[in-house]
């Protein structure tokens, strides 16, 4: 008789909980039928190799699986970096110690984020064209030297002012660092994604690039038609309205 354990149950949740992180990260990539497909042949390997006992198809089966494994890591090595990053992330961690520590950083979070919303609704209704990165756990400094250091507070008129037309720091994109304005006129990496309608330029494509690479979320205004876009984990949320724009920011 199987006795189960503390470090069964351990095991199991252990197991489960990286099942739902690579279910997840399928999901937000748009491929959790290849996600269902690996889980099949999983299944099938286990069968064949521990039930039936078959060995020829065991061991081809098992050549497969250590093959697969490099082919899915180079597939998947964009979600599969932002996964170790939300994993070794201090926020991720910090619900052990927050009743011991006392802080004003969501206050300032979201005086932050109030300030990126009424700045992009403003100029979207002027056409005024906007790239703004904010940084997340993964760190963006190879990018900020890119451009001109600011650090400043981030605030509605000083980003407007930036992105003005006539402004020497409206080219290149913003990038905000723990609720600072840390960087402007930035150069981001450009997103060479067959998906991306012909419809959007650089400013999207660059958007898009450094979400590939980083968590980071980037607010694009277009300079064409006054829309608001936000890219985020290699994925693009068009067409945000103010309220709709400011959940994305706070989630």
């Amino acid at each position: 008789m199987w006795d189960f354990g503390l470090k069964d149950a351990v095991d199991v949740i252990i197991v489960a909980f990286i099942l739902y992180n690579i279910y997840k990260m399928m999901k937000e990539s748009g491929t959790i039928n290849l996600f269902a497909g690996v889980l099949a042949f999983i299944a099938i390997w286990i069968l064949v190799t521990q039930v039936l006992d078959m060995r020829l198809m065991g061991a081809i089966m098992d050549k497969v699986i250590s093959v697969g494994l490099i082919a899915l890591v180079v597939i998947f090595q964009d979600e599969i970096r932002r996964m170790l990053l939300g994993l070794g992330s201090k926020k991720r961690w910090r619900f052990l110690f927050n009743m011991f520590i006392k802080n004003s950083e969501q206050d300032d979070s979201q005086s932050a984020i109030s300030a990126i919303v009424r700045a992009c609704q403003n100029m979207a209704s002027t056409r005024t064209g906007a790239l703004i990165a904010i940084q997340q756990n993964a760190d963006l400094k190879m990018f900020e030297s890119t451009g001109d250091y600011i650090d400043a507070d981030v605030s509605t008129r000083l980003i407007e002012n930036i992105f003005f037309k006539n402004s020497p720091l409206h080219d290149g994109a913003m990038i905000i660092a723990n609720n600072r304005i840390a960087a402007a006129a930035c150069i981001l990496p450009v997103s060479h994604s067959q998906d991306i309608p012909k419809m959007y330029g650089l400013r999207h494509r660059s958007a898009l690039g450094l979400s590939q690479e980083t968590d980071a979320k980037v607010v694009i205004v277009s300079e064409e038609t006054g829309l608001i876009t936000m890219a985020h984990n290699g994925k693009l949320h068009r067409n945000l309205t103010p309220s709709r724009l400011e959940k994305l920011l706070n989630e």
